[in-house]
């Protein structure tokens, strides 16, 4: 692994993405999201990444679950990567905002409709009482929505994390792992080598 100051970081991990959607057996954009309640109480949870370009990285949930309300209240979090096959792993830290409705639309419309028949089911991070009140709404809405297109449900969006930190991180023999960190520098970004 090789990083020098001209290296765009955004493209960086596009490639290694790209490695790793050949490698790792099951969901390689999948990404561990720390958030934080307003108080700094943090908490993680896995979900899978939508989107990267030059703008951030791009993710979406109900805007009722603890995630959307921690990041609303606290618009700052971070992203982790680990691809076990190539034995590497990106960390992300940034502000947080919410996608315009237009990119909400298209990626939902883009879903299965499976998928999209569950985002209107499920009430997200609430309590369930059993397995049959979540299935029973699922057959709610497939009755609701038998005929056409599923349309996005208002509270169902997206969040775009605009990357202010990116570190690469790559295994090495005798634990001399390579770490890279790239960090926000007005338009463009400043990169420098950690210690392991």
């Amino acid at each position: 692994m090789t990083f020098s100051k001209d290296v765009d970081p955004i493209q960086r991990f596009k490639d290694w993405i790209f490695e790793a959607e050949k490698t790792e057996p099951n969901d390689p954009t999948a990404m561990t999201l720390a958030t934080a309640t307003p108080e700094g109480v943090p908490s993680a949870r896995m979900v899978l990444l939508k989107g990267v370009d030059a703008r951030g990285f791009v993710f979406y949930t109900n805007m009722t679950s603890r995630k959307a309300k921690e990041l609303n209240a606290n618009p700052k979090a971070a992203l982790c990567f680990h691809w076990k096959s190539l034995r590497r792993q990106v960390r992300v830290e940034g502000a947080v905002e919410s996608v315009n409705d237009a990119e909400a639309d298209a990626y939902f419309a883009g879903r299965s409709r499976v998928s999209q028949l569950g985002a209107w089911a499920s009430k997200q991070s609430r309590p369930l009482e059993g397995r049959f009140e979540l299935e029973a709404r699922v057959a709610r809405y497939t009755a609701r929505f038998n005929i056409g297109p599923v349309p996005r449900p208002p509270f169902w969006s997206g969040f775009r994390l605009a990357p202010e930190n990116i570190e690469f991180w790559q295994d090495q023999a005798f634990r001399l792992h390579m770490r890279f960190v790239f960090r926000r520098d007005g338009g463009g970004w400043t990169m420098e080598e950690l210690y392991p």
